[in-house]
Protein backbone atom coordinates (compact mmCIF):
# COMPACT_ATOMS: atom_id res chain seq x y z
CA UNK A 1 0.00 0.00 0.00
CA UNK A 2 1.39 3.43 -0.92
CA UNK A 3 0.99 5.76 2.41
CA UNK A 4 2.39 9.36 2.81
CA UNK A 5 4.42 10.11 5.52
CA UNK A 6 1.82 11.81 7.51
CA UNK A 7 -0.62 9.11 7.27
CA UNK A 8 1.83 6.32 8.19
CA UNK A 9 2.22 8.67 11.63
CA UNK A 10 -1.72 8.72 12.13
CA UNK A 11 -2.38 5.65 11.87
CA UNK A 12 0.33 4.45 14.06
CA UNK A 13 -1.02 6.69 16.34
CA UNK A 14 -4.36 5.63 16.11
CA UNK A 15 -3.17 1.87 16.50
CA UNK A 16 -0.98 2.12 19.71
CA UNK A 17 -4.19 4.10 21.00
CA UNK A 18 -6.58 0.90 20.45
CA UNK A 19 -3.94 -1.96 20.60
CA UNK A 20 -3.18 -1.32 23.87
CA UNK A 21 -6.96 -3.61 24.57
CA UNK A 22 -6.36 -5.60 21.99
CA UNK A 23 -3.14 -7.29 23.26
CA UNK A 24 -3.72 -7.10 26.36
CA UNK A 25 -6.67 -9.26 26.26
CA UNK A 26 -5.53 -11.47 24.05
CA UNK A 27 -8.21 -12.08 22.90
CA UNK A 28 -10.37 -10.27 20.00
CA UNK A 29 -12.31 -7.59 22.17
CA UNK A 30 -16.30 -7.87 23.39
CA UNK A 31 -16.96 -4.91 21.59
CA UNK A 32 -15.98 -3.03 18.27
CA UNK A 33 -12.87 -1.75 18.58
CA UNK A 34 -11.93 0.87 16.07
CA UNK A 35 -9.08 3.43 15.39
CA UNK A 36 -10.37 5.85 17.40
CA UNK A 37 -11.79 8.51 14.38
CA UNK A 38 -13.64 11.47 16.66
CA UNK A 39 -16.92 11.07 14.63
CA UNK A 40 -17.06 7.26 13.79
CA UNK A 41 -15.04 5.41 16.67
CA UNK A 42 -16.01 2.10 15.38
CA UNK A 43 -14.78 2.44 12.37
CA UNK A 44 -11.48 0.94 11.16
CA UNK A 45 -9.87 -1.62 13.72
CA UNK A 46 -5.89 -1.40 14.74
CA UNK A 47 -3.60 -4.14 14.52
CA UNK A 48 -2.71 -4.22 10.83
CA UNK A 49 -2.70 -2.52 7.59
CA UNK A 50 -4.85 -3.95 4.80
CA UNK A 51 -2.84 -3.97 1.28
CA UNK A 52 -5.27 -5.60 -0.86
CA UNK A 53 -8.54 -6.83 -1.25
CA UNK A 54 -10.38 -9.50 -3.56
CA UNK A 55 -14.15 -9.55 -3.79
CA UNK A 56 -15.65 -11.93 -4.96
CA UNK A 57 -19.64 -11.39 -5.67
CA UNK A 58 -22.16 -14.28 -7.26
CA UNK A 59 -25.52 -11.81 -8.51
CA UNK A 60 -28.56 -14.39 -9.12
CA UNK A 61 -30.55 -11.65 -11.21
CA UNK A 62 -32.47 -10.65 -8.35
CA UNK A 63 -31.58 -7.24 -6.60
CA UNK A 64 -33.16 -7.90 -3.35
CA UNK A 65 -31.83 -11.53 -2.28
CA UNK A 66 -28.60 -11.50 -0.37
CA UNK A 67 -25.24 -12.34 -2.48
CA UNK A 68 -23.24 -15.28 -2.30
CA UNK A 69 -19.74 -13.64 -1.60
CA UNK A 70 -15.87 -13.91 -0.98
CA UNK A 71 -13.62 -11.46 0.82
CA UNK A 72 -9.93 -12.36 0.49
CA UNK A 73 -8.04 -9.71 2.32
CA UNK A 74 -4.23 -9.64 2.29
CA UNK A 75 -2.33 -7.36 5.37
CA UNK A 76 0.04 -6.78 6.98
CA UNK A 77 0.20 -7.20 11.07
CA UNK A 78 1.44 -4.00 12.25
CA UNK A 79 1.57 -5.82 15.90
CA UNK A 80 1.11 -9.47 16.98
CA UNK A 81 -1.94 -10.49 16.68
CA UNK A 82 -3.94 -12.65 18.95
CA UNK A 83 -7.26 -12.23 17.78
CA UNK A 84 -8.45 -8.39 15.50
CA UNK A 85 -11.30 -7.04 14.44
CA UNK A 86 -13.13 -6.64 10.87
CA UNK A 87 -15.64 -4.06 10.02
CA UNK A 88 -18.76 -5.99 8.89
CA UNK A 89 -22.57 -5.77 9.19
CA UNK A 90 -25.81 -7.17 7.45
CA UNK A 91 -24.13 -10.31 5.95
CA UNK A 92 -24.09 -14.04 7.50
CA UNK A 93 -20.81 -15.39 7.47
CA UNK A 94 -20.48 -19.03 6.77
CA UNK A 95 -16.63 -19.42 7.40
CA UNK A 96 -13.56 -17.64 8.05
CA UNK A 97 -9.99 -18.66 6.97
CA UNK A 98 -6.46 -16.96 8.20
CA UNK A 99 -3.04 -17.82 6.32
CA UNK A 100 -5.37 -21.79 5.31
CA UNK A 101 -6.75 -22.68 8.51
CA UNK A 102 -9.91 -22.16 9.74
CA UNK A 103 -10.42 -19.25 12.41
CA UNK A 104 -12.69 -19.10 15.01
CA UNK A 105 -15.29 -15.43 14.52
CA UNK A 106 -18.21 -13.98 16.02
CA UNK A 107 -19.94 -10.93 15.29
CA UNK A 108 -19.73 -7.81 17.78
CA UNK A 109 -21.81 -4.74 16.87
CA UNK A 110 -20.46 -4.01 13.31
CA UNK A 111 -17.47 -6.11 14.27
CA UNK A 112 -16.45 -9.78 12.67
CA UNK A 113 -14.10 -10.65 15.38
CA UNK A 114 -11.96 -13.43 14.45
CA UNK A 115 -9.27 -15.72 16.42
CA UNK A 116 -6.76 -16.70 14.35
CA UNK A 117 -5.41 -20.74 15.11
CA UNK A 118 -2.10 -19.19 15.94
CA UNK A 119 -1.01 -15.55 16.57
CA UNK A 120 0.11 -13.61 13.44
CA UNK A 121 3.81 -11.98 14.47
CA UNK A 122 4.05 -8.01 14.33
CA UNK A 123 5.37 -7.18 10.72
CA UNK A 124 4.07 -10.53 8.83
CA UNK A 125 1.25 -10.98 6.10
CA UNK A 126 -1.49 -12.72 6.50
CA UNK A 127 -4.23 -14.12 3.99
CA UNK A 128 -7.82 -13.76 5.64
CA UNK A 129 -10.35 -15.34 3.31
CA UNK A 130 -13.96 -14.51 4.45
CA UNK A 131 -17.42 -16.75 3.10
CA UNK A 132 -20.21 -14.92 3.84
CA UNK A 133 -23.53 -13.26 2.03
CA UNK A 134 -23.67 -9.32 0.95
CA UNK A 135 -27.84 -8.74 1.50
CA UNK A 136 -28.69 -5.21 -0.72
CA UNK A 137 -31.11 -5.03 2.29
CA UNK A 138 -33.04 -1.22 1.35
CA UNK A 139 -30.13 1.16 1.07
CA UNK A 140 -31.74 3.25 3.07
CA UNK A 141 -28.36 3.62 5.25
CA UNK A 142 -25.52 3.16 2.23
CA UNK A 143 -24.33 -0.09 1.40
CA UNK A 144 -26.29 -1.51 -2.29
CA UNK A 145 -28.40 0.82 -3.86
CA UNK A 146 -30.99 -1.12 -5.69
CA UNK A 147 -31.58 0.32 -9.73
CA UNK A 148 -34.24 -0.54 -11.75
CA UNK A 149 -32.28 -3.22 -13.19
CA UNK A 150 -29.80 -3.84 -10.55
CA UNK A 151 -27.65 -2.75 -8.18
CA UNK A 152 -24.53 0.17 -7.60
CA UNK A 153 -22.79 0.99 -4.55
CA UNK A 154 -22.90 3.98 -2.20
CA UNK A 155 -20.85 2.95 0.76
CA UNK A 156 -20.03 6.96 1.94
CA UNK A 157 -18.86 7.37 4.66
CA UNK A 158 -19.22 4.02 6.74
CA UNK A 159 -21.07 1.62 4.85
CA UNK A 160 -18.87 -0.39 2.74
CA UNK A 161 -19.00 -2.99 5.63
CA UNK A 162 -22.56 -3.43 4.88
CA UNK A 163 -21.56 -4.65 1.26
CA UNK A 164 -17.88 -6.61 2.44
CA UNK A 165 -16.08 -7.35 5.70
CA UNK A 166 -13.20 -5.09 5.42
CA UNK A 167 -10.84 -1.86 7.28
CA UNK A 168 -13.70 0.09 6.72
CA UNK A 169 -11.71 3.61 7.17
CA UNK A 170 -10.03 5.85 4.90
CA UNK A 171 -6.85 5.84 6.55
CA UNK A 172 -6.38 2.14 5.56
CA UNK A 173 -6.18 2.17 1.52
CA UNK A 174 -5.58 -0.78 -0.48
CA UNK A 175 -6.07 -1.84 -3.81
CA UNK A 176 -9.23 -3.77 -5.09
CA UNK A 177 -9.77 -6.80 -7.53
CA UNK A 178 -13.85 -7.17 -7.78
CA UNK A 179 -14.90 -10.56 -9.68
CA UNK A 180 -18.76 -10.83 -10.33
CA UNK A 181 -21.00 -13.62 -12.18
CA UNK A 182 -23.98 -12.63 -13.09
CA UNK A 183 -26.94 -13.24 -15.54
CA UNK A 184 -25.19 -13.01 -19.22
CA UNK A 185 -27.95 -10.43 -19.76
CA UNK A 186 -26.44 -8.06 -17.45
CA UNK A 187 -23.57 -5.98 -17.69
CA UNK A 188 -20.91 -5.39 -14.96
CA UNK A 189 -18.37 -2.65 -14.43
CA UNK A 190 -16.47 -1.58 -11.11
CA UNK A 191 -13.67 0.66 -10.14
CA UNK A 192 -10.27 0.42 -12.21
CA UNK A 193 -10.02 -1.56 -15.30
CA UNK A 194 -11.22 -4.80 -16.82
CA UNK A 195 -9.35 -7.68 -16.81
CA UNK A 196 -11.42 -10.15 -18.07
CA UNK A 197 -15.08 -11.37 -18.69
CA UNK A 198 -15.32 -14.88 -19.16
CA UNK A 199 -19.15 -15.72 -21.20
CA UNK A 200 -20.54 -19.04 -20.13
CA UNK A 201 -23.84 -20.59 -21.17
CA UNK A 202 -26.02 -18.48 -18.67
CA UNK A 203 -23.63 -16.12 -16.78
CA UNK A 204 -20.67 -14.14 -17.20
CA UNK A 205 -17.99 -13.78 -14.92
CA UNK A 206 -16.24 -10.20 -15.00
CA UNK A 207 -12.94 -9.53 -12.95
CA UNK A 208 -11.97 -5.69 -12.74
CA UNK A 209 -8.81 -4.10 -10.95
CA UNK A 210 -7.24 -1.37 -9.67
CA UNK A 211 -3.90 0.15 -10.19
CA UNK A 212 -3.96 2.39 -7.37
CA UNK A 213 -5.05 2.09 -3.72
CA UNK A 214 -8.95 3.22 -2.73
CA UNK A 215 -10.86 3.99 0.23
CA UNK A 216 -13.33 1.46 1.33
CA UNK A 217 -16.29 4.07 0.87
CA UNK A 218 -15.23 4.59 -2.70
CA UNK A 219 -15.53 1.10 -4.32
CA UNK A 220 -18.63 0.71 -7.01
CA UNK A 221 -19.92 -1.76 -8.79
CA UNK A 222 -22.69 -1.57 -10.72
CA UNK A 223 -24.51 -4.39 -12.35
CA UNK A 224 -27.64 -3.86 -14.68
CA UNK A 225 -29.09 -3.58 -18.66
CA UNK A 226 -26.10 -1.26 -18.99
CA UNK A 227 -24.19 0.26 -22.13
CA UNK A 228 -20.81 0.77 -21.36
CA UNK A 229 -19.50 3.70 -23.69
CA UNK A 230 -15.78 3.95 -24.24
CA UNK A 231 -13.39 6.63 -26.21
CA UNK A 232 -10.13 8.42 -25.16
CA UNK A 233 -9.54 11.60 -22.98
CA UNK A 234 -7.01 13.97 -22.61
CA UNK A 235 -4.03 12.87 -23.61
CA UNK A 236 -4.95 8.93 -23.91
CA UNK A 237 -6.78 9.00 -21.42
CA UNK A 238 -9.27 5.90 -21.15
CA UNK A 239 -13.08 7.03 -20.67
CA UNK A 240 -15.89 4.77 -19.96
CA UNK A 241 -19.26 5.79 -19.21
CA UNK A 242 -22.15 3.64 -17.90
CA UNK A 243 -25.63 4.37 -18.46
CA UNK A 244 -28.98 2.40 -18.96
CA UNK A 245 -29.37 1.11 -22.24
CA UNK A 246 -32.81 2.69 -23.17
CA UNK A 247 -31.22 5.98 -23.03
CA UNK A 248 -27.96 5.99 -24.73
CA UNK A 249 -28.84 8.59 -27.23
CA UNK A 250 -30.80 10.53 -24.78
CA UNK A 251 -27.29 11.29 -22.72
CA UNK A 252 -24.94 11.51 -25.11
CA UNK A 253 -24.96 15.53 -24.42
CA UNK A 254 -24.35 14.89 -21.03
CA UNK A 255 -21.63 12.74 -21.68
CA UNK A 256 -19.51 14.99 -24.37
CA UNK A 257 -18.94 16.57 -21.48
CA UNK A 258 -16.24 15.10 -19.50
CA UNK A 259 -13.32 15.24 -21.55
CA UNK A 260 -13.49 18.96 -21.71
CA UNK A 261 -14.36 19.00 -17.50
CA UNK A 262 -10.74 17.05 -16.73
CA UNK A 263 -9.00 19.25 -19.42
CA UNK A 264 -10.12 22.34 -17.09
CA UNK A 265 -9.48 20.39 -13.96
CA UNK A 266 -6.29 19.44 -15.23
CA UNK A 267 -5.30 23.37 -16.32
CA UNK A 268 -5.91 23.88 -12.00
CA UNK A 269 -4.76 21.18 -10.18
CA UNK A 270 -2.94 18.59 -12.27
CA UNK A 271 -2.67 15.27 -14.55
CA UNK A 272 -5.57 13.41 -13.87
CA UNK A 273 -4.72 11.26 -10.84
CA UNK A 274 -6.34 7.61 -11.94
CA UNK A 275 -6.45 4.79 -14.81
CA UNK A 276 -9.60 5.88 -15.74
CA UNK A 277 -13.08 8.25 -15.86
CA UNK A 278 -16.57 7.92 -16.15
CA UNK A 279 -20.23 8.48 -15.20
CA UNK A 280 -22.03 5.61 -14.22
CA UNK A 281 -25.77 6.75 -14.18
CA UNK A 282 -28.44 4.92 -12.22
CA UNK A 283 -31.95 4.29 -12.84
CA UNK A 284 -32.59 4.51 -9.14
CA UNK A 285 -33.61 7.76 -5.99
CA UNK A 286 -31.04 7.73 -4.13
CA UNK A 287 -30.97 11.78 -3.36
CA UNK A 288 -27.32 12.39 -4.40
CA UNK A 289 -24.30 11.66 -6.53
CA UNK A 290 -21.24 10.15 -5.40
CA UNK A 291 -17.76 10.13 -6.19
CA UNK A 292 -16.65 6.80 -6.10
CA UNK A 293 -13.38 5.92 -7.61
CA UNK A 294 -12.58 6.34 -11.40
CA UNK A 295 -16.83 5.97 -11.76
CA UNK A 296 -18.93 8.61 -10.24
CA UNK A 297 -22.28 7.45 -9.15
CA UNK A 298 -25.22 10.51 -10.68
CA UNK A 299 -28.97 9.63 -10.81
CA UNK A 300 -30.23 9.02 -13.95
CA UNK A 301 -32.91 11.96 -13.24
CA UNK A 302 -30.59 15.08 -13.04
CA UNK A 303 -29.95 14.76 -16.84
CA UNK A 304 -33.51 14.16 -17.57
CA UNK A 305 -35.71 16.38 -15.01
CA UNK A 306 -35.57 19.62 -17.12
CA UNK A 307 -35.86 21.66 -14.12
CA UNK A 308 -32.23 21.47 -13.91
CA UNK A 309 -30.46 24.11 -15.98
CA UNK A 310 -27.63 23.18 -17.85
CA UNK A 311 -25.25 25.21 -15.79
CA UNK A 312 -26.49 23.29 -13.01
CA UNK A 313 -25.70 19.81 -14.45
CA UNK A 314 -22.55 21.01 -15.78
CA UNK A 315 -21.18 22.30 -12.02
CA UNK A 316 -22.46 18.98 -10.14
CA UNK A 317 -20.86 16.78 -12.91
CA UNK A 318 -17.38 19.01 -12.02
CA UNK A 319 -18.00 18.81 -8.50
CA UNK A 320 -17.73 14.64 -8.68
CA UNK A 321 -14.78 15.38 -10.82
CA UNK A 322 -12.96 17.11 -8.83
CA UNK A 323 -13.40 14.77 -6.03
CA UNK A 324 -10.92 12.22 -7.87
CA UNK A 325 -7.90 14.53 -7.04
CA UNK A 326 -9.14 15.85 -3.50
CA UNK A 327 -11.00 12.88 -1.10
CA UNK A 328 -10.07 10.07 -3.75
CA UNK A 329 -6.37 10.22 -4.37
CA UNK A 330 -6.03 12.50 -1.34
CA UNK A 331 -8.38 10.91 0.81
CA UNK A 332 -8.93 11.73 4.81
CA UNK A 333 -6.72 11.18 7.06
CA UNK A 334 -10.28 11.27 9.71
CA UNK A 335 -13.47 12.17 9.26
CA UNK A 336 -13.04 15.05 10.73
CA UNK A 337 -11.01 16.27 7.39
CA UNK A 338 -13.98 16.05 5.08
CA UNK A 339 -14.28 19.72 4.64
CA UNK A 340 -10.81 19.28 2.70
CA UNK A 341 -12.35 17.04 0.39
CA UNK A 342 -16.09 18.41 0.15
CA UNK A 343 -14.86 22.16 0.12
CA UNK A 344 -12.13 21.63 -2.86
CA UNK A 345 -15.09 19.75 -4.92
CA UNK A 346 -17.58 22.74 -3.53
CA UNK A 347 -14.74 25.24 -4.64
CA UNK A 348 -14.05 24.27 -7.86
CA UNK A 349 -17.92 23.58 -9.07
CA UNK A 350 -18.07 27.05 -8.04
CA UNK A 351 -15.46 28.16 -10.06
CA UNK A 352 -16.35 26.48 -13.25
CA UNK A 353 -19.64 27.77 -12.81
CA UNK A 354 -17.95 31.62 -13.10
CA UNK A 355 -15.15 30.70 -15.94
CA UNK A 356 -17.34 28.82 -18.11
CA UNK A 357 -20.88 29.17 -17.42
CA UNK A 358 -20.24 33.08 -16.04
CA UNK A 359 -21.86 32.93 -12.44
CA UNK A 360 -19.98 35.47 -9.89
CA UNK A 361 -17.78 33.93 -7.97
CA UNK A 362 -17.96 36.75 -5.54
CA UNK A 363 -21.42 36.34 -5.33
CA UNK A 364 -21.93 33.22 -4.10
CA UNK A 365 -18.77 33.85 -1.39
CA UNK A 366 -20.59 36.62 -0.43
CA UNK A 367 -23.50 34.70 0.34
CA UNK A 368 -21.92 31.77 1.70
CA UNK A 369 -20.46 34.24 4.47
CA UNK A 370 -23.55 35.87 5.15
CA UNK A 371 -25.28 32.17 6.00
CA UNK A 372 -21.57 31.06 7.67
CA UNK A 373 -21.97 31.58 11.18
CA UNK A 374 -25.50 30.04 11.28
CA UNK A 375 -23.74 26.68 9.35
CA UNK A 376 -21.36 26.74 12.25
CA UNK A 377 -24.30 27.06 14.81
CA UNK A 378 -26.21 23.74 13.20
CA UNK A 379 -23.26 21.74 12.21
CA UNK A 380 -19.98 22.95 13.84
CA UNK A 381 -16.65 24.66 12.37
CA UNK A 382 -15.55 23.44 8.72
CA UNK A 383 -12.43 20.99 10.70
CA UNK A 384 -13.97 20.22 13.74
CA UNK A 385 -17.82 19.02 12.90
CA UNK A 386 -20.31 17.95 15.19
CA UNK A 387 -20.75 14.01 15.43
CA UNK A 388 -23.73 12.60 13.07
CA UNK A 389 -26.87 12.85 14.17
CA UNK A 390 -28.28 9.42 16.31
CA UNK A 391 -29.43 6.90 13.39
CA UNK A 392 -28.31 9.50 10.69
CA UNK A 393 -24.68 8.43 10.42
CA UNK A 394 -24.51 10.52 7.18
CA UNK A 395 -25.55 13.78 8.53
CA UNK A 396 -22.22 15.27 8.53
CA UNK A 397 -22.56 16.26 5.23
CA UNK A 398 -23.92 19.48 6.29
CA UNK A 399 -23.30 22.59 4.95
CA UNK A 400 -20.08 23.86 6.61
CA UNK A 401 -17.86 21.19 5.23
CA UNK A 402 -19.46 21.93 1.52
CA UNK A 403 -19.93 25.60 1.01
CA UNK A 404 -18.60 26.29 4.17
CA UNK A 405 -15.28 24.58 3.52
CA UNK A 406 -14.98 26.23 0.15
CA UNK A 407 -15.41 29.62 2.29
CA UNK A 408 -11.88 28.79 4.07
CA UNK A 409 -10.73 28.78 0.49
CA UNK A 410 -11.70 31.71 -0.83
CA UNK A 411 -10.11 33.42 2.13
CA UNK A 412 -7.39 32.09 1.84
CA UNK A 413 -6.81 32.51 -1.62
CA UNK A 414 -7.79 36.33 -0.44
CA UNK A 415 -4.69 36.34 1.81
CA UNK A 416 -2.12 35.41 -0.20
CA UNK A 417 -2.56 35.80 -3.65
CA UNK A 418 -4.16 33.70 -6.48
CA UNK A 419 -0.87 32.36 -7.61
CA UNK A 420 0.36 30.99 -4.19
CA UNK A 421 -2.90 29.56 -3.97
CA UNK A 422 -3.08 28.10 -7.12
CA UNK A 423 0.27 26.83 -6.43
CA UNK A 424 -0.96 25.54 -3.03
CA UNK A 425 -3.64 23.19 -4.95
CA UNK A 426 -1.59 21.70 -7.15
CA UNK A 427 1.40 20.68 -4.42
CA UNK A 428 -1.58 19.40 -2.68
CA UNK A 429 -2.52 16.66 -4.84
CA UNK A 430 1.20 15.84 -6.40
CA UNK A 431 2.66 15.67 -2.47
CA UNK A 432 -0.03 13.32 -1.08
CA UNK A 433 -1.61 12.34 -4.42
CA UNK A 434 -2.65 8.18 -3.58
CA UNK A 435 -2.61 9.02 0.05
CA UNK A 436 -4.11 10.77 3.18
CA UNK A 437 -4.06 14.10 3.96
CA UNK A 438 -4.94 16.10 7.52
CA UNK A 439 -5.73 19.68 8.20
CA UNK A 440 -3.10 20.19 10.03
CA UNK A 441 -0.81 18.96 6.42
CA UNK A 442 -2.97 21.42 4.66
CA UNK A 443 -2.28 24.44 7.00
CA UNK A 444 1.23 23.55 7.11
CA UNK A 445 1.77 23.15 3.00
CA UNK A 446 -0.33 26.30 3.03
CA UNK A 447 2.78 28.35 5.01
CA UNK A 448 5.12 26.94 3.17
CA UNK A 449 4.01 27.78 -0.18
CA UNK A 450 3.26 30.92 0.72
CA UNK A 451 6.20 31.67 2.97
CA UNK A 452 4.56 32.97 6.08
CA UNK A 453 3.19 30.74 9.47
CA UNK A 454 -0.65 30.80 8.50
CA UNK A 455 -1.08 28.62 11.86
CA UNK A 456 -3.46 31.56 13.41
CA UNK A 457 -5.20 33.02 10.31
CA UNK A 458 -6.71 28.99 8.93
CA UNK A 459 -6.89 27.85 12.76
CA UNK A 460 -9.90 30.79 13.39
CA UNK A 461 -11.47 29.83 10.21
CA UNK A 462 -11.55 25.82 10.64
CA UNK A 463 -12.00 25.90 14.59
CA UNK A 464 -14.02 29.31 15.62
CA UNK A 465 -17.60 28.72 16.39
CA UNK A 466 -17.92 32.28 14.35
CA UNK A 467 -16.23 33.55 11.19
CA UNK A 468 -13.53 35.57 11.02
CA UNK A 469 -13.76 38.75 8.67
CA UNK A 470 -12.80 38.18 5.27
CA UNK A 471 -9.61 39.64 3.73
CA UNK A 472 -10.20 42.05 0.76
CA UNK A 473 -14.16 41.99 2.05
CA UNK A 474 -14.17 44.18 5.24
CA UNK A 475 -17.92 44.93 4.89
CA UNK A 476 -19.33 41.31 4.12
CA UNK A 477 -21.59 40.25 7.29
CA UNK A 478 -22.41 37.18 8.53
CA UNK A 479 -25.90 36.75 9.81
CA UNK A 480 -25.50 35.37 13.40
CA UNK A 481 -29.50 35.43 13.55
CA UNK A 482 -30.26 33.25 10.64
CA UNK A 483 -32.39 30.32 11.70
CA UNK A 484 -31.84 26.92 11.47
CA UNK A 485 -33.97 26.65 8.25
CA UNK A 486 -32.00 29.17 6.70
CA UNK A 487 -28.64 27.99 7.22
CA UNK A 488 -29.52 24.98 5.27
CA UNK A 489 -31.13 27.25 2.29
CA UNK A 490 -28.08 27.48 0.93
CA UNK A 491 -25.96 24.41 0.44
CA UNK A 492 -23.65 23.74 -2.60
CA UNK A 493 -22.59 20.05 -2.86
CA UNK A 494 -24.03 17.20 -4.20
CA UNK A 495 -27.32 17.01 -6.36
CA UNK A 496 -30.92 15.94 -4.64
CA UNK A 497 -33.59 16.14 -6.69
CA UNK A 498 -36.31 18.76 -6.69
CA UNK A 499 -33.84 21.40 -5.53
CA UNK A 500 -30.57 22.92 -5.37
CA UNK A 501 -27.84 21.01 -4.90
CA UNK A 502 -26.02 19.88 -1.55
CA UNK A 503 -28.85 19.04 0.45
CA UNK A 504 -27.67 18.55 4.15
CA UNK A 505 -26.72 14.91 5.44
CA UNK A 506 -26.10 13.39 1.94
CA UNK A 507 -22.59 12.38 0.98
CA UNK A 508 -21.42 14.17 -2.56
Amino acid sequence: MIRSPHRRARSAAFAAAAMVTLVAAGTPAPAPLGIGDRLYPHLGNPGYDVLAYDLAFDYSGSNTKPLQAVTAIDARATSRLEGFNLDFARGKVRSVEVNGVRARFRSVGEDLAVTPAEPIASGSRMHVNVAHTSDPGTGADGGWVRTRDGLAMANQPDAAHRVFPSNDHPADKARFTFRVVAPKTLTVVASGMPVSHDRGSRTTTWVYRTDHPMATELAQVSIGRSAVLTRKGPHGLPLRDVVPSADRARLKKWLAKTPGQISWMERKVGRYPFETYGVLIADAQTGFELETQTLSLFERGLFTDPRFPEPYVDSVMVHELAHQWFGNSVSPAEWSDLWISEGHATWYEALYAHEVSRVSLTERMRRAYARSDAWRTEGGPPAAPKPPSPGKKISIFRPIVYDGGALVLYALRQRIGTKAFDRLERDWASRYRHGNGSTQGFIALASEISGRDQSAFLKSWLYGETTPPMPGHPDWKADRSTSRKAAQAHHHGPHQAGRKPGTPGKPG
